[in-house]
């Protein structure tokens, strides 16, 4: 058994070889253009901010380590595609035939629903969030948010809603395989409200409006998974 193991383990590390690798080259080449990023990064705090507020940096280090943090972040979403397609060429070998022709659908669904979740954390959640933090006690305190943290949150954020917006790509390959049902789905509803407002808390800053822009969202699109599952496998007799 253990003999069998083995050449799945290689072929694991092949395809976490081949990412990394993207990533690293990838990573470098957005280190020359860590400023302009940087910059597009923070133009939603600077909107916001008092005229008497600006960013700052409170360690030596942090500066420098910041433009690693935008650097890595910006080579990671640069490297989705080759991430995504080797995702699928490890799993393709327990495919049939028929659903192995779909590696183009998956690898360009999936990239485009992850910049779809972050263009819409990025214009329509970082600003109403930042917004209320800022001004919030603005009348007491001077705001001078560090760099680093922001930078953190900010990727954060938008991981997690380009995380959140696969759920319909991730559905229809389950269903696409027979793993999934609109009625899996449908059962499920209660608990995955429960998981879609605690992911919502933890990934969102502590405001009730931030997280609902982005609870609500996910509970559309995990309505649209059910539709799609019963779209992509609807031979299945419902009670």
């Amino acid at each position: 058994m253990f003999e069998e193991i083995k050449p799945h383990i290689a072929e694991l590390r092949k395809r976490l070889a081949i990412s990394i690798g993207t990533i690293i080259v990838l990573f470098f080449v957005m280190f020359a253009f860590w400023e302009p990023l940087l910059d597009w990064m923070t133009a939603p705090l600077v909107e916001v901010l008092p005229e008497d507020s600006k960013i700052v940096f409170t360690k030596v280090p942090e500066a420098f380590f910041t433009a690693l943090k935008v650097a890595f972040f910006a080579g990671f979403v640069a490297s989705l595609p080759v991430i995504f397609w080797q995702l699928w060429g490890f799993i393709s070998p327990g495919l049939y035939e028929n659903e192995k022709k779909m590696v183009v659908p998956f690898v360009s669904g999936a990239t485009i629903m992850f910049l779809i979740g972050c263009a819409f954390c990025y214009y329509i959640v970082i600003p109403f969030g930042y917004e209320f933090l800022i001004n919030f006690g603005s009348q007491l305190f001077t705001a001078l948010p560090s760099i680093g943290d922001y930078v953190s949150f900010f990727t954060k954020l938008l991981l997690g809603f380009g995380l959140a917006f696969e759920l319909p790509v991730i559905t229809f390959f389950l269903a696409s395989i027979g793993l999934v049902t609109d009625k899996t789905l449908k059962d499920f509803f209660r608990y995955a409200l429960i998981l879609i407002f605690l992911i919502a808390a933890l990934l969102t800053p502590p405001d009730l409006l931030t997280q609902f822009l982005m609870a609500g969202p996910m509970i559309v699109l995990y309505g649209a998974s059910i539709l799609i599952a019963k779209k992509v496998n609807p031979h299945v007799e419902q009670e």
